[in-house]
C-alpha cells in the first residue's frame, strides 16, 4: 500500500490512486515540451487509511446519500459536519512519515502548493473545478501536513457535495488523493482552453492571462486579458484593466498587491508569449486527445503548466468519416425534444426517420451538408427553417455568409432535400373523408401490428420490430396523402394571414379561426382529462387521498374510498386512449403514462381545484363559437370591400380548408408512439427474459444499447456490462448540455439571433404563433408532474410537446424556449387560443417563476412587468 507516489510514477489511468488532479499532473509531466513543476501525490490510501475505522462518517455518509440535491439547508448541515470530523482527525504515523519523507526529498525550505485531487474530478465527463480546496505557498512539514488534511476535508464542501448530488456520484465512493507540488513564483498565469469556450469552436484556443497568481483570476478579484489564436494567427485581443494581483507573502500564504498604475493597462503576455503558449496547449491537447482546459503560469522565463482536466461543456461533435466539413441542425429543435436520448431511443428514430441523422451528446442531427453545398438550396433550406425557427433559420445563414466553410458543387450535383425539407407536395381537395381515411388506415395498421408481435420473443421479435418500423410505421406516418393534409392546411393558414392582413388589416387572423378544429387528437386529449377530474370532483375522499399518493401503485388504493371505483375506471379508460403519450415521447425509452401514471394526478387536482363539471366540453364549444363569429365578421367585412364578394368566397373556402385538415396535424406523432409503446413493451419483456438468464442487471440496461446491439445481445445472450455502466455515466453528462440548434465540425455551437428593432425596451424576443395579448403570473416549470398552476397563470417552460397538453386547459397563455409555428405548443395554442411566443433565448432563466409578464402573442415577445 502506497501512501505517496511521486509524478513519474503516475499516469492518467491512476485516477482511483491519485485523484483526477494527480492522474493528469503525472500524465502531463510526460509530455516532452511542457514544463510541470515537481511534486508528489498524497494517495487515496493515505486518505483510506486515516478515515478507516471513523463510524460517524459512515453514519454521515448514509444520511448523506438520502437527501434530495436541492435541500441546501440538510447538505450545508451535514457537508459541515463531515469536514469538520475529517479535519479533526489523526494522521497515522505511517501516513505522516510518507508524506514528510516525500517532501524532504524536495526540499523542505521550499514553498509548495497543496491542492486537492478527488478521485471525481477533472474527468472526461465530470470536471468537478473548484469543488475542493487547493492553498498556495505553503511552508515548513508541519503546515504540509495540516494543509494535506484540510484537503482531505475539502471533500465535503457543500459545493463539493452538491455537484456529486446532482451529477449522480456515490459520495462513499468518492475518495481524496492530495497535490503537493513546487510553487512557481508567477509573472502572469491563467487558463488556456483549447476550444473557445463560448461558440465551442475546437479551432480557437481561448487564453485568459493575469498578473501573478492565477488565483486572482479564479476568485474573480480581476478581469483576464484575453487572446484567441486560429491556425497560428492571433484573431483577438482584449487588454483589460488589471489594478490588483495576487502574490505570495515570504513567511508563508498569499495577498493581494495593488499594481503600479503604469503598469495596469499594459499587456500580461506579448504575441510571441501568446503564440507559444497556445502551441503549448495544442500538444497537450495532442496528448490526451480532447480540448483541454489548461491552467498555466509563467516566471518569466517560460510557462509551467501546473493542471490539465478535459472540457466537459463543449458540445460533442457527430462523427463523420470523409474528413470535410459538415453542418448540422438539430432535430429536437423541430421535434420539441431537446433533452438527451438514450441509445436505444435514438437508434429507434433513426431506423423511423428519412432525413440523414447523427448523433452527438444524446441527441439528434440532421446532416444538411449536402444542401448547403449550393447556394440557392442552402439559402432556401435556410428560409424554410427560418420561417418555423428564426434562431435556427439566423444560426444556418451565419454559416452560409462565411462562403468556405461547406465545399460548393454545381447546382446538379448537390444533394436533395429530405424529409422533412422537401417539396411541398400536390394540393388536394378540400374532403374531410381524407382526413377520416388516412386516421381508420393508422389504426388499422396499429392493430395488425398488435396481433402480429404477438408472442414474438428472441432475434424473431426484433426482426419483427425492425421491418415493422421500416415498412410499416414508415408508410403510415409519411404516406404522401397525409403530407398533402399537412401541407393543405399550412398552405391556408398562411394564405388567411397574408391576405386577411392586406385586406383588413387583421393580423395572424387564422389563428381566431383555428380554435376547436374537429379530429385534433391532442387538444381532445387535455379536454378529456378535465371530463376525468369530472368523475373524482364530487368525492372528497378521493381527492384527499390523490393529495398524497407517493408512488404510480395509487390505482389500487382508490377502492377503499367512496367513489374510487369510478375513479380508477376513469383514469384507466383515459390511458387505454393517450396512456401512451410522455414527455420527451419521441424517445422510446421514456417512462409513459401508462408506466408512471402518478405523474397526471397534480394536473387532475389542478383541474378539480381550477374548474367546474363540463368545462372541457365547454371550452370547445366556447372555442367553436369564438371561430365561427371570428368567420363571419371577416366574412361581413370583406363584402364591403371592392370585390368584396370573390375575397369573400375565396375566404370562406379557406375557412373550410384549414378547419378541414388542421386537426390532423397532430395525429401522425399520435399513431407513432401508439406504435412505439408497443414496441417498448415488448422489449422489455424480453430484457426481463435477459435478467432472468444473468445476461442484463436489470431490465432498463436494454436502453443503453443500440437497436443493433440489442439484437445482438439478444442473439448471443452476452452483453458488454461495461459498455453500457460507460453509456450510462455518458447519459448523465449528456443530461447537462445544451443542444445547439445549428452545430458544425468544428464544434461551433451557433444558436442565432432575432434581427429585430420593433421590441419595446426590456422586451425578450420571440416568435408570434397565437395571437393575442395577455398578462398574468409566470410559473416557471421544467417537470408536468410538479405543475401548480391556477386560473391566469401563463406557463413558461423549455419546451412543449403532446404530454404538456393537460396544463393547456388551466394557462392564459404560453412562453417556450424552442419551438416554430407548426410545433405541438403552438398548434394547441391556436386552437385554446392562448396567446403564446415561442423560442425565446432562456425564457426559463430570464423570467423567475411569480413574476407578473406580458405575452405579446401578436408580435412575439415578452415583457417583465413586476418582481415577484
Amino acid at each position: 500500500m502506497a501512501f505517496v507516489l511521486g509524478f513519474s510514477e503516475i499516469d492518467r489511468t491512476q485516477v482511483a490512486i491519485v485523484g483526477g488532479k494527480g492522474a493528469n499532473l503525472g500524465e502531463l509531466s510526460r509530455i516532452d515540451g511542457v514544463e510541470v513543476p515537481d511534486g508528489f501525490c498524497v494517495t487515496t490510501d493515505a486518505f483510506a487509511r486515516t478515515v478507516a475505522g471513523a463510524m460517524s462518517l459512515d453514519d454521515r455518509l448514509d444520511e448523506l446519500s438520502r437527501v434530495e440535491p436541492g435541500d441546501r439547508a440538510a447538505i450545508s448541515a451535514l457537508s459541515a459536519q463531515l469536514r469538520r470530523s475529517v479535519e479533526e482527525l489523526v494522521v497515522p504515523a505511517e501516513v505522516a512519515e510518507a508524506i514528510l519523507a516525500a517532501h524532504a526529498r524536495l526540499g523542505i525550505d521550499g514553498a509548495y502548493a497543496v491542492r486537492s485531487s478527488a478521485t471525481a474530478e477533472d474527468l472526461p465527463t465530470a470536471s468537478f473545478a473548484g469543488q475542493q480546496d487547493t492553498f498556495l505557498n505553503v511552508m515548513g512539514s508541519a503546515a504540509i501536513l495540516e494543509h494535506v488534511r484540510r484537503c482531505w476535508g475539502s471533500l465535503f464542501t457543500e459545493r463539493a457535495v452538491t455537484y456529486r448530488l446532482r451529477n449522480g456520484f456515490d459520495q462513499k465512493k468518492s475518495q481524496m488523493g492530495v497535490v503537493v507540488q513546487r510553487m512557481v513564483f508567477a509573472r502572469a498565469a491563467g487558463i488556456l482552453m483549447t476550444a473557445d469556450p463560448v461558440t465551442s469552436d475546437r479551432t480557437v484556443v481561448s487564453i485568459d492571462a493575469g498578473f501573478g497568481l492565477g488565483e486572482a483570476l479564479v476568485s474573480g478579484l480581476v478581469n483576464a486579458d484575453v487572446y484567441q489564436v486560429r491556425d497560428d494567427h492571433i484573431i483577438g485581443k482584449a487588454i483589460a484593466t488589471e489594478k490588483v494581483a495576487v502574490e505570495p507573502v515570504p513567511t508563508g500564504g498569499t495577498q493581494v498587491s495593488e499594481i503600479a498604475r503604469e503598469r495596469r493597462n499594459e499587456p500580461v503576455l506579448s504575441d510571441v508569449e501568446v503564440l507559444r503558449l497556445a502551441q503549448l496547449g495544442r500538444r497537450v491537447e495532442a496528448h490526451f486527445g480532447s480540448p483541454q482546459d489548461i491552467e498555466w503560469c509563467s516566471d518569466g522565463d517560460d510557462f509551467r503548466i501546473v493542471q490539465s482536466r478535459p472540457i466537459t461543456t463543449l458540445f460533442p461533435i457527430p462523427a463523420a468519416a470523409d474528413g470535410e466539413n459538415h453542418v448540422y441542425v438539430s432535430v429536437g429543435h423541430q421535434q420539441m425534444m431537446t433533452d438527451a436520448m438514450k441509445p436505444l431511443g435514438i437508434s429507434v428514430w433513426q431506423l423511423t426517420s428519412n432525413a440523414p441523422m447523427r448523433d452527438a451528446g444524446g441527441r439528434l442531427f440532421v446532416d444538411v451538408t449536402a444542401m448547403v453545398s449550393s447556394p440557392a438550396k442552402g439559402a432556401a433550406l435556410a428560409a424554410r427553417l427560418g420561417k418555423s425557427d428564426p434562431l435556427m433559420g439566423d444560426a444556418l445563414r451565419a454559416v452560409l455568409e462565411r462562403g468556405d466553410f461547406v465545399r460548393q458543387v454545381p447546382e446538379e450535383d448537390s444533394g436533395t432535400p429530405a424529409a422533412p425539407f422537401g417539396i411541398a407536395p400536390a394540393p388536394i381537395e378540400t374532403d374531410p373523408d381524407i382526413v377520416t381515411g388516412l386516421i381508420a388506415e393508422s389504426e388499422a395498421s396499429l392493430a395488425a401490428m398488435k396481433r402480429d408481435i404477438g408472442d414474438l420473443s428472441g432475434p424473431a421479435l426484433l426482426d419483427f420490430i425492425r421491418s415493422d418500423i421500416q415498412e410499416e410505421l414508415r408508410r403510415v406516418l409519411f404516406a404522401p396523402r397525409g403530407l398533402q393534409v399537412i401541407m393543405a392546411a399550412m398552405d391556408a393558414t398562411e394564405w388567411l394571414n397574408d391576405r386577411l392582413r392586406e385586406w383588413l388589416g387583421e393580423k395572424s387572423a387564422a389563428d381566431a379561426l383555428t380554435q376547436s378544429v374537429p379530429g385534433n387528437v391532442t387538444s381532445e386529449m387535455g379536454l378529456a382529462l378535465l371530463e376525468v377530474a369530472d368523475v373524482i370532483r364530487p368525492h372528497p375522499e378521493v381527492v384527499a387521498y390523490l393529495e398524497q399518493i407517493g408512488g404510480d401503485d395509487f390505482l389500487i388504493g382508490l377502492a377503499d374510498y367512496p367513489g374510487g371505483d369510478e375513479a380508477r375506471a376513469s383514469i384507466e379508460d383515459f390511458l387505454d386512449t393517450y396512456g401512451m403519450r410522455c414527455t420527451g415521447e419521441i424517445d422510446i425509452t421514456r417512462p409513459r403514462w401508462s408506466e408512471s401514471p402518478a405523474t397526471l394526478v397534480p394536473t387532475i387536482l389542478g383541474n378539480i381545484k381550477n374548474f367546474g363539471p363540463g368545462a372541457g366540453r365547454q371550452r370547445f364549444e366556447d372555442g367553436l363559437r369564438d371561430a365561427e363569429q371570428k368567420g363571419q365578421q371577416i366574412l361581413r367585412r370583406l363584402r364591403a370591400l371592392p370585390d368584396g364578394e370573390q375575397k369573400s368566397v375565396e375566404t370562406e373556402q379557406m375557412i373550410e380548408r384549414v378547419r378541414i385538415f388542421a386537426g390532423y396535424r397532430e395525429y401522425p406523432k399520435y399513431g407513432m408512439v401508439s406504435r412505439y409503446f408497443v414496441y417498448k413493451q415488448t422489449l422489455l419483456r424480453e430484457a426481463e427474459r435477459l435478467v432472468e438468464s444473468g445476461v442484463l442487471r436489470e431490465s432498463d440496461d436494454i436502453f443503453y444499447l443500440g437497436f443493433d446491439e440489442l439484437h445482438e445481445v439478444v442473439r448471443t445472450q452476452r452483453a458488454d456490462l461495461e459498455l453500457i455502466d460507460a453509456r450510462k455515466d455518458a447519459f448523465r453528462s449528456y443530461e447537462s448540455l445544451t443542444a445547439p440548434r445549428v452545430l458544425t465540425s468544428d464544434g461551433e455551437a451557433l444558436t442565432g439571433a432575432y434581427r429585430r428593432e420593433d421590441l419595446p425596451v426590456g422586451a425578450l424576443a420571440g416568435l408570434a404563433v397565437s395571437a393575442g395579448t395577455i398578462e398574468g403570473r409566470a410559473r416557471v416549470i421544467s417537470d408536468i408532474a410538479q405543475a401548480d398552476l391556477e386560473s391566469g397563470d401563463i406557463l413558461v417552460t423549455a419546451y412543449t410537446d403532446p404530454s404538456w397538453t393537460p396544463l393547456f386547459v388551466a394557462i392564459a397563455g404560453l412562453v417556450t424556449e424552442v419551438g416554430g409555428l407548426m410545433t405541438h405548443g403552438a398548434v394547441i395554442a391556436r386552437e385554446y387560443g392562448l396567446p403564446a411566443v415561442v423560442g425565446v433565448e432562456h425564457a426559463t432563466e430570464r423570467i423567475r417563476d411569480g413574476q407578473r409578464i406580458r405575452v405579446n402573442g401578436t408580435d412575439g415577445y415578452v415583457e417583465i412587468l413586476s418582481q415577484p
